[in-house]
């Protein structure tokens, strides 16, 4: 007589899987299941150990994460490289201040709750994506670059001039309000009887808005979708011969991409309050490029180090100015560098050290100290 075991785990081997769906779970072991689980109280109990300047940078850079994971999808997971993220960035900021904004000296914004402008910024930012899309169907590699590349300059010269709109160089314009179900995040109080500043409460919620788009992204990532992806990536040739459709996943992965850059626009600057056209130029798009590159591409987790890593350079070029002579913390002359100079050539310079020592990035360097731990005391 035959013995059918039910166990999705064979008997003995626990980390041993009997499908494919069990492989490509969302967390297919018990230490991922562990560590996450351990990440995410760590997460919620930062903003009670942290001051307030440091949790703004933290939040800054959690929002920002989002939008390094979208560009992920796009460069990571489909390899058709964006040099233009800082556009559908400056999309949704905009579509987000009108949306949800009460300002009346440029744009009246319809003065939208946050559950409403903030998928909607999304969704414009991903239509703007659409139109790019079919581009990638043409091109790829260096030409595919250079085309996003022109989508910066693009948008930076409308939203300078659509004055109306942005308010123009020097003046900006106020971004959307922060109102969550009656909850004001620009505001102190208390949540759930429990009393929490201005930054705890929108450290909070950039926590959760990254929690809902890291599953989102992982989820893309382990379907259909996001194996189509990696075909696409990996070789495109090859997978039009399977019956990968390749107009059909390229254009996908602009208009995910775009979605994900068009809410971190929106929450991005809702968070700062006022933003300026200047923002989105060639350094934002670079800064992006950078925080995958440091992070780990193809990684969701990568994209999360890499942006919190930028996040908290900029803290370290305030820093370093403050040490070093010749570096001004302003923009004005006095010296040879200004903290903003600073920090680009430091983004340069990262970029190439982690390229030519570790590809992976942080994400890599992660794996190589896990794999070490896991085969302690045989670690050859």
């Amino acid at each position: 007589m035959t013995t059918i075991v039910r166990s999705p785990r064979l008997r003995g081997r626990a980390l041993a899987t009997t499908s494919y769906a069990q492989d490509m779970g969302l967390l297919n072991t018990p230490a991922k299941r562990r560590s996450t689980l351990v990440m995410v109280v760590l997460g919620f109990l930062v903003p009670f150990l942290l001051t307030d300047d440091l949790l703004q940078i933290a939040t800054l850079g959690m929002i920002s994460a989002v939008g390094a994971i979208g560009l992920n999808l796009v460069t990571g997971y489909a390899g058709q490289v964006s040099l233009g993220h800082a556009f559908f960035i400056g999309v949704g900021a905009y579509t987000g201040a009108v949306l949800g904004g009460s300002e009346t000296s440029l744009v009246v914004g319809y003065d939208l709750p946050m559950w409403i402008w903030l998928p909607g910024a999304g969704i414009v930012a991903a239509l703007a994506g659409l139109l790019v899309g079919p581009l990638a169907v043409r091109l790829r590699g260096l030409y595919l670059a250079i085309v996003t590349l022109g989508l910066v300059f693009l948008g930076d010269h409308v939203f300078r001039e659509a004055r109306s709109l942005t308010g123009g160089p020097g003046v900006g314009r106020r971004g959307p309000d922060l109102n969550v179900f009656g909850i004001d995040l620009r505001e102190s109080g208390s949540v759930l009887g429990l009393e929490l500043a201005r930054e705890q409460r929108q450290f909070l919620f950039a926590l959760l808005f990254l929690i809902v788009f890291a599953v989102l992204a992982r989820n893309i990532a382990r379907s259909g979708v996001g194996r189509a992806f990696s075909a696409v990536r990996d070789r495109d040739v090859a997978a039009a011969i399977i019956g990968v459709d390749l107009t059909k996943y390229k254009v996908m992965a602009f208009a995910m991409s775009s979605f994900f850059a068009g809410v971190t626009g929106a929450l991005y600057y809702a968070v700062l309050g006022v933003f300026d056209p200047s923002a989105f130029g060639l350094l934002m798009s670079i800064q992006y490029l950078a925080m995958i590159l440091i992070g780990g591409v193809a990684t969701i987790s990568g994209s999360i180090m890499g942006a919190m890593f930028i996040a908290f350079l900029g803290r370290l070029s305030g820093e370093i100015a403050h040490v070093v002579p010749g570096i001004t913390t302003g923009s004005g002359g006095g010296g040879v560098l200004t903290v903003f100079q600073l920090e680009a050539i430091l983004y340069g310079l990262l970029i190439i050290v982690f390229l030519i020592f570790e590809p992976r990035g942080l994400f890599g360097i992660w794996l190589r100290i896990r794999n070490y731990w896991k085969g302690w005391p045989f670690s050859y």
